[in-house]
């Protein structure tokens, strides 16, 4: 109809490609205009039945809101688009100004999204224990929750992972139980193990690192780098007390602990790998 009325080919192309992919496996629009006509109308729906509040309740779902987000999720991830579901969620809602019944409307969109990545991605066969760790950052760019996805199952393959992964949920159920204040940094003038100074010493390091690989979004390399200082946090579970009995040197060493913890979070919850 739109090559009838005269239309440009581009935008005819767009108007088939809006209900693409119509179901699982189905092919994506051709150009960046279908993507957009599609991936707007997918996060329009989704925004205006949450915004009356008929969000999808059980196995009820008349309005295929599931299959909208994991298509939007496909869309920008296998055409590499760097969008943020967060800004175009916000962008909806605020296109509907006074008809918007649900106040919760776009945390309520952002939170759907999210959960339906374990299912994208288990359709892919990815383990679902490197899908939670991704999901315990709930990043919000499905580009970079792929990013995160592969860098995460690439460090599982490592022989290092499951110590480290052990090491991580070790820290975080010590911290867990920590209700002081922690140091603004590692002061090694408190440190009085040959271990914990080994520790500080490999993990100041590979410290720059990874700060310039998480800049410039390399999770692989954060990672990677992380991954060298193994040995030396063996090394410090096996000879230090980290809840010593001198509160200067406890807090220190759980800074330490909390410091190379933060680092493995930046890309996920590594704790979760089995």
């Amino acid at each position: 109809y739109a090559q009838h009325d005269g239309e440009q080919e581009a935008v005819a192309q767009a108007l088939e490609d809006q209900y693409r992919p119509r179901f699982a496996g189905d092919s994506l629009p051709e150009a960046n205009i279908g993507c957009a006509v599609a991936i707007a109308d997918k996060i329009d729906t989704l925004v205006g039945i949450f915004c009356i509040n008929q969000a999808p309740k059980g196995d009820k779902e008349p309005f295929a809101l599931r299959r909208a987000a994991i298509e939007v999720i496909r869309i920008i991830i296998e055409k590499q688009l760097p969008l943020d579901i967060s800004e175009l969620v916000a962008s909806s809602v605020a296109s509907y100004g006074d008809k918007l019944v649900n106040d919760n409307t776009q945390a309520g969109v952002l939170a759907f999204v999210l959960g339906r990545y374990r299912a994208f991605y288990q359709e892919q066969n990815v383990a679902v224990d490197i899908i939670q760790a991704v999901l315990a950052k709930a990043p919000s760019a499905p580009l970079d929750f792929e990013q995160r996805v592969k860098a995460i199952a690439h460090f599982k393959a490592r022989p290092e992972a499951a110590a480290l992964a052990a090491a991580n949920q070790r820290v975080g159920n010590i911290l867990a139980k920590f209700d002081g204040q922690l140091l603004a940094e590692f002061n090694d003038g408190l440190a009085q193990e040959d271990a914990e100074k080994a520790l500080a010493s490999a993990f100041a390091s590979v410290k720059g690192s990874v700060e310039a690989s998480v800049a410039n979004k390399d999770y692989q390399s954060v990672l990677t780098s992380l991954s060298t200082i193994k040995d030396a946090v063996d090394d410090f579970f096996e000879h230090v007390m980290v809840m010593a009995d001198d509160e200067q040197v406890k807090v220190n060493r759980l800074t330490l602990l909390n410091d190379i913890r933060n680092s493995f979070l930046v890309v996920g919850d590594i704790s979760l790998l089995q």
